[in-house]
């Protein structure tokens, strides 16, 4: 199986670190406007569809070259709030459970995330993740819409292995509706755990193969897939 996780909520929480950052970029780039987040959906979203609505509720008619700008200062903001005492901090079982599943002989482990690939590391790296063990990714910037994303980390394993894998050996760890989705789309195996916005029930309403308080037990959910690949 090719495990791939969700970072924000899942791995690990950054406090509004990340909105923030987005904010002063936001503001730097353009300081006649005024903006906010107020009726801006983010939970379980691309970074580059935030930048779209966050510009568009300033009515501005954001480029290209005015995203790849963003992009390159949202990192720049992000590493400042950290410096200042912003933290980036890891969710119960999360490491342990990415250690284990690194560890098997066989498979992969990635990221399928909404973040930008630069800040997306740098929250990790906060965090205490090692890098290493993401190897087969898919970021904000490989697609339009979540649901392209697995195919897109599949072939980035297909590309470094032997193996055959389908979309149905792979299974998908979010804390949103959007991560379910996205793995159900692709016939992937979705596993949902509340540590996000999104409580149980709301999450159970959109029938996750596999829906956890939190990654505590981390080797039941880590067992739990296992018997996914021997099936």
């Amino acid at each position: 199986m090719l495990v791939l996780f969700d970072i924000d909520g899942t791995l690990l929480r950054t406090a509004g670190a990340g909105v923030n950052a987005m904010l002063a970029c936001a503001r730097e780039l353009f300081p006649t406007h005024t903006f906010s987040f107020e009726n801006i959906a983010i939970s379980g979203r691309l970074d580059r569809l935030i930048w779209r609505d966050l510009m568009a509720s300033a009515t501005i008619e954001g480029t290209d070259d005015d995203h790849a700008l963003f992009r390159a200062r949202y990192e720049h903001h992000l590493e400042n709030a950290f410096r200042a005492g912003a933290r980036s901090i890891p969710l119960e079982g999360a490491a342990k459970l990415v250690d284990a599943l690194s560890a098997r002989p066989s498979g992969g482990v990635g990221l399928l995330t909404g973040n930008y690939e630069h800040t997306g590391r740098l929250k990790l790296t906060q965090a205490g993740f090692s890098l290493d063990r993401f190897s087969f990714n898919a970021w904000a910037d490989d697609g339009w819409h979540r649901r392209e994303l697995p195919p897109v980390a599949l072939d980035r394993y297909r590309a470094h292995s032997s193996s055959a894998m389908d979309l149905n050996q792979v299974v998908v760890i979010g804390d949103t509706p959007l991560d379910i989705d996205c793995a159900h789309f692709n016939g992937c195996k979705a596993i949902a755990v509340a540590t996000g916005v999104h409580p149980m029930d709301e999450l159970h309403a959109h029938a996750p193969d596999l829906l956890v308080e939190d990654l505590s037990d981390w080797q039941a959910i880590a067992q739990w897939i296992g018997a996914q690949t021997a099936q």
